[in-house]
């Protein structure tokens, strides 16, 4: 059931008190949208899933601007969800002053590190799972020149181009990276216009390969991608069926498995920092029927190869965020 699309003042705000029966779990969407087809899909996807197994309801929430995240929390919590799930590093310091005033309700997290003892803080190691697609990209490419373009230039955003330089240089030293970000603000998650523009003139600089990470906007990436007549790689959600022959592979960010468990521990949620990476298949690379062309036995095997040494330990892929510097590329 659909809590409500937006605020409309007052009467939305009695609205969001109102519908919200007593423990039934709740989420709010980052910008962008449920339906972003990448980071907030996921999300969705694991809510949907705990709702079929469990024949539970739950209720959602999707941001329209900035100002609603303290309010949005206030009232879920007054309200009586529990857990609260939200999306995005963006609720960080909104979940910092709420979750005090509501001990008794559990709040989880994705992307962001909250140290309340009722909040779940969920973290990915995208760099691990961005290393493996960068070296399908390097693979792949003929012209030795593979592109990255991420939405808001934050350090998150940072790692996950970090990590994908590090793999396409593990394949090919020389080959180039050429890193664009598509801007500064919340925006940039949503602007498929200014992801096509990115990736068409990434093309004019000779990539061949394209690796989004940039919600909403990679859209618009993948579509140019394959307008363009080069491949590209999608982010967080499998997107090879978008352009089906078309997009190399997806670097998948299980965001849907962090959204199912919270739901799933309900009440019982445990507060603390949950990191999910290629150990514990947080993390990894999609591979279907709309991909098995593009990506032959050998460089699956050699990537499977590079995974399993990360999850031994035995390969460290360097993370951009431990001290804001990338050994392969500058951003």
């Amino acid at each position: 059931m659909t809590l409500m699309k937006q605020f409309l003042g007052a009467a939305a705000t009695l609205a969001l008190t109102a519908g919200v029966a007593a423990a039934d779990p709740a989420i709010i969407f980052d910008l962008g949208g449920k339906f972003d087809k990448s980071f907030n899909e996921a999300a969705f996807n694991g809510a949907e899933k705990w709702a079929k197994e469990t024949g539970g309801t739950y209720k959602e929430l999707e941001m329209q601007d900035e100002a609603q995240r303290e309010q949005a929390l206030r009232r879920l919590a007054e309200a009586g969800a529990n857990p609260v799930v939200m999306t995005g590093f963006a609720f960080g310091d909104v979940l910092s002053k709420v979750a005090p005033d509501f001990p008794d309700t559990k709040f989880a997290i994705v992307d962001m590190v909250v140290d309340q003892p009722n909040v779940k803080s969920v973290v990915f190691n995208e760099h691990e799972g961005s290393y493996l697609v960068g070296m399908l990209a390097a693979m792949a490419s003929k012209s030795g020149t593979v592109g990255f373009i991420g939405g808001m230039d934050i350090p998150l955003i940072r790692k996950f181009g970090c990590g994908y330089a590090q793999g396409v240089k593990a394949v090919n030293p020389d080959a180039t990276v050429v890193l664009n970000m598509t801007g500064t603000t919340p925006s940039a998650w949503n602007d498929p216009v200014k992801g096509a523009e990115l990736a068409k003139g990434q093309k004019a600089q000779g990539a061949d390969v394209i690796y989004a990470a940039a919600g909403g906007t990679g859209v618009g990436v993948l579509q140019a991608a394959a307008d363009e007549g080069i491949l590209s790689i999608g982010v967080d959600s499998n997107q090879n069926y978008m352009h089906p022959g078309k997009v190399l592979t997806s670097m998948l960010k299980r965001v849907d498995n962090a959204v199912y468990e919270a739901f799933t521990e309900g009440t019982e949620l445990k507060a603390g920092i949950n990191v999910m990476g290629l150990a514990n298949d947080g993390v990894g690379y999609a591979m279907d029927e709309n991909n098995a062309s593009l990506v032959t036995a050998e460089m699956q095997a050699k990537v499977d190869e590079a995974a399993a040494k990360i999850k031994s330990g035995e390969l460290a892929v360097h993370d951009y965020m431990s001290d804001n510097t990338c050994p392969a590329a500058t951003f």
